[in-house]
């Protein structure tokens, strides 16, 4: 299986079925005992999604950090911003 399969997986199977297993408790055996061990399993699950949400979250931070450092070198270089068109020579504008 593929490193993106294996996270798939990881990111949103596990967490599902680990909630499916605790709905399972909860319906199999139908007391108030189950009712509470089903619902640990369930909170367990989305504790498990929620983790891998900030997670995510946390990385795509970074990535934009990044972007924004490489384009403060490309400025630093070039004296304009990579998404911007370079000044005409003899134009006024210092970088």
């Amino acid at each position: 299986m593929s490193r993106r399969a294996w996270l798939r997986v990881l990111r949103f199977w596990l967490p599902v079925a680990i909630c499916a297993g605790g709905l399972a408790i909860i319906v199999i055996t139908g007391n108030e005992d189950g009712a509470e061990g089903g619902a640990l399993v369930i909170s367990a699950g989305l504790s498990v999604w929620l983790l891998n949400f900030l997670y995510r979250v946390s990385v795509t931070g970074d990535r934009e950090r990044e972007r924004e450092e490489d384009a403060r070198r490309y400025y630093d270089r070039h004296g304009y911003w990579p998404d911007e068109k370079p000044a005409r020579r003899g134009s006024s504008r210092k970088p």
